[in-house]
Order: C-alpha cells, then structure tokens, then sequence
C-alpha cells in the first residue's frame, strides 16, 4: 500500500515480478526504472532486458498514453496539486461512490437529465409538429374496445387535413369501426381514452397516465405504445363532453392477452404472432410452453426496463399488455403508476390495485414510509429507499400469476383465479403447499416440463416478501433463472426469423 501512495516509489521486485506505481503520477517508460544511483547500475540492464520485451506500441498506445486520459489526468493533477497523495486517494474514492451512487436503481443521474434536458426537448419538439394542440376535430371515434374505473377506450382515425368530419356522413358512435376500416380516407388509426367525468380521482388518473407516457416515451418507449397526446374536448356531441379529456395512442393493436387468453386455442393463436410461424418438430405441450416462455420473456423484460428508470406498474395483469401486429408485448394502462425516484402518484396508506393480481403486501411502499418530499430531495434520496423497500417487486408478483394462467388453463377464468387466491392465501403464499391440498383441477404439465424449472420460477415470484422485503425474484434476476437461461424459446424465434428472410 505504501508504494501506491508514493509517486516516487516505484520498484521492480524478482520474486514476485510486479511493478508497483502510483496511479496518481503519469507513467512513462523511464518513469519505471528505478531512479536511485546505487540502483542504477545494478538495475539498468535488467530494466532494460525487461522492458525489451514489451513491444514499444504497447506502451504507447496503452491507456496511460491515450489524448483522453493525459487530458483528463492533466487536469486532475492541476486541480489538485496542492494535495497529498492521501487525500488524492480519498477524493477519487469519493468521486467513484458518489458515481456509483448517482447512478444505481433509479438513476438519479439521468432522471436528473430526463427532467431538466429531455422533458424540456420534447416538450419543444413536440409543440413543433403539433402534438401539443391535438383538437377534437383531429379525430373520429370507433368502436368502444373496453372501459375501467376512469376511462373508456375507443378506436379511432386521424381525419386527414383536405376532410371535415360533418361532411362525410359518419357519425361518431359505436359501431363505426368497420366504416372506419373502410373509409380508405382513414390512413392512421389511433386508440383514444376517454377520461370519465363525474368520477372521483378520474381527472388525476388521466393527468398521472399522461405525465407517465410522455416520461416513458423518452425513457423506455419500446415497453408501451406509441404516446400521441392528449386534448380537451370543446363542445358537447354524441361522444365528446365539453371539458371532458382525452388521451391518445397510436394504434399497434386492440386485442390484449387476456383476449387471447379468451380463447380455447390459447397459447396457438399466438404462435405466429411471437415466431412468425407454426412451430414444427415439436409436440404441441412443448409448442405450448415455448409460446408461454416468449410472451413471459416480453413481459419481465418490459417489466425491467420501466424498473431501472423508478416506475412500478402497479396494475400487471392480461388485460394491462396489448399484444402489437409484430408479435410485441406491450404494457398499457399507467394510471396506477409511481415513479419512485421523485414521488410521483405515491401517496402513503392509498393504493391501486386489482385483487386478483396484487401481491400480500398490498402496498408498493411500507404503510410506514412517509409522504414524499420534493422532487429534487426525493430524487436524491431515490436509491436509499430502492435499496430497503424494492418496491419493483410488487409487479414480480403480479408476472407470476399471469405465468400461472397461462400455464394452466383452469385459472384463467374469473372464478377459477378467484378460488387461487383464496387457496394461496390459506397457504401462506407458499405456492408448492397450495399445489399439494388446492381442489382445483390444475394441470401442472407445461410448468413441469425441463426439470420443473418453470415452476421454480413461478415459485420465487409468488411468494411472500421475506427478510428485508426481499425473497422475490427481481425482473433482472428472473431473466436469468435457468427457466429462461436454458429455454429455446429464443432459438425459435431466431430460426423462425432466418427461415422468413430466406
């Protein structure tokens, strides 16, 4: 240690043969031989053989001789040639924690940049091509698709510019939507959300799910669909409500998992959709499971990204993850969204959750944890409160059950998953007690199939949170349980890909 905190110590030691320098000081082929004069005579040779042996463009083209690190260190030792070497060292100690720190889960470095760089962009670029002034006339509404506590979703089209909505003789209602696919006028569908009105905590739910798209938009844009924008209705007609929000998406898809799920061929009727094409030389159990793994994969992959950047879900469920023409898994639906780095739509003792899907925890935070401060303070306490609570595990728990209703058929009804979570509750969130005494006719096949390893996943995501609020699997950590390490659910999809390029 001693000679790491002299510059001047610099020593070639036979057994071992180490060179020993101080990183705080520039080193130059000279700079290695020893400088003591009764060294010098006894060494030179020996420093010369040794260093004989080292190719001259090594040395030059090392790291130590590169522009960018004699620039970087010039200016370090400038700024802090009045220092000891010992205070060096702690100043570079600091500087890599401080590093480590702005940096870990969830980021306050580059929310930090996110709010102060990219919003502010976005919210310029966005102004210029117009998505910030979207009008009721920019659109005509479709068939309603489904409809939630807050909001009813519909599907739409963007009326071309050279067209007037109460010229063509389409009235905006129900039932529209194959006049809509056959107008050819129509080029551009959207979804389009109507905020309920009337309704307690509907407007700030449409304000959170905005706010969480435009953040998503720039900080993970390939987990959710495309956000357009949003408008306020300006008079009153058979669909819109003067004062009344809404939000819009362009259209990837307007079925969910849970519509596929619906389906008696499930998982088939999405086999091409995630491979391009029927799998062939399988059997149909382990097609089954190969389909179940890629959309699984889709969804803690997607569940991983809006980790790293502080968002929880909240609300992972089939009906919560649109499945896009190109065979995506996407996650829709941010309005029971927080974002844990500043606080956003966290509020202690209030949760919003589904029943059938939510963890035992109930809440994302310990009841405890206290109301957020501001963001600024809240940011840089972030990683702090990542680290004790893992909030991200609340949606693992969610993943696991939409893994189980996959894999077995019984519960994807409604009744079926209710009766699962009365027995898994009964057996303490302890998921192989509830498989030895559950009275549900379960076939545990697809999850037993290479050594049960989908069943161990499924498992470490529905459990209990344990020691330290941990004992669940992380969306990081799941992507690398054997069930997905050892599957060949990428190798098809790779295959099936080479196979349509041919």
């Amino acid at each position: 240690m001693a000679s790491l905190l002299s510059p001047n110590t610099i020593t070639l030691h036979q057994k071992p043969k180490i060179i020993c320098f101080s990183p705080l000081k520039p080193t130059s082929r000279s700079s290695i031989c020893p400088s003591s004069k009764s060294n010098r005579s006894s060494n030179s040779g020996r420093c010369n053989a040794f260093l004989d042996n080292i190719p001259d463009d090594l040395l030059d083209q090392s790291l130590f001789q590169s522009p960018i690190f004699q620039s970087t260190f010039g200016q370090f030792q400038r700024a802090t040639e009045d220092l000891s070497d010992m205070q060096r060292w702690g100043l570079l100690v600091f500087g890599g924690l401080t590093w480590i720190y702005l940096t870990a889960r969830p980021g306050v470095l580059i929310g930090a940049i996110d709010a102060y760089l990219f919003a502010p962009l976005q919210l310029v670029f966005d102004s210029l091509i117009g998505r910030r002034n979207l009008k009721r006339t920019d659109f005509v509404i479709g068939d309603k698709l489904g409809e939630g506590s807050f909001g009813v979703v519909y599907s739409g089209a963007i009326v071309p510019k050279n067209a007037v909505v109460e010229d063509r003789g389409l009235k905006r209602g129900r039932g529209n939507g194959k006049s809509l696919e056959l107008d050819g006028r129509f080029k551009e569908k959207v979804i389009l959300k109507k905020v309920k009105i009337g309704v307690q905590g509907a407007e700030e739910f449409g304000d959170y799910e905005e706010w969480f798209n435009y953040r998503l938009s720039r900080a993970a844009p390939e987990t959710c669909a495309e956000f357009l924008g949003s408008f306020v209705a300006d008079k009153t007609n058979s669909q819109f409500t003067k004062g009344g929000k809404w939000l819009v998406w362009k259209f990837e898809g307007d079925r969910t998992l849970a519509d596929y799920m619906k389906d008696r061929t499930f998982p088939f009727n999405l086999e091409t959709y995630m491979f391009g094409r029927v799998l062939e030389g399988e059997d149909s159990t382990k097609r089954s499971a190969l389909i179940i793994k890629q959309i699984l994969r889709q969804i803690i992959t997607s569940l991983k990204k809006i980790h790293d950047t502080g968002i929880v879900h909240r609300d992972v469920k089939p009906a919560n993850l649109v499945l896009t023409k190109r065979g995506q898994i996407k996650l829709i639906d941010f309005g029971a969204a927080t974002d844990l780095r500043i606080g956003k739509n966290y509020v202690p003792n209030r949760t919003l959750l589904d029943p059938d899907y939510c963890p035992p925890e109930l809440y994302v935070l310990p009841e405890e944890t206290p109301s957020p401060p501001p963001e600024p303070i809240a940011a840089l306490l972030s990683p702090i409160l990542w680290q004790l609570n893992s909030p991200d595990l609340f949606d693992m728990y969610s993943a696991g059950i939409v893994l189980l209703q996959m894999a077995i058929p019984t519960l994807r009804s409604i009744s079926g998953l209710k009766n699962f979570n009365m027995e898994i509750k009964t057996a303490q969130y302890d998921l192989n007690k509830w498989r030895e005494y559950t009275r549900l006719r379960s076939d545990f096949t697809i999850l037993d199939l290479d050594s049960g390893r989908g069943w161990d996943l499924a498992t470490k995501l529905i459990s209990e949170r344990g020691f330290l609020r941990r004992g669940r699997l992380s969306a990081a950590a799941a992507l690398r349980h054997p069930y997905f390490l050892l599957g060949g659910d990428q190798a098809a999809a790779v295959l099936s890909r080479l196979s349509l390029t041919k």
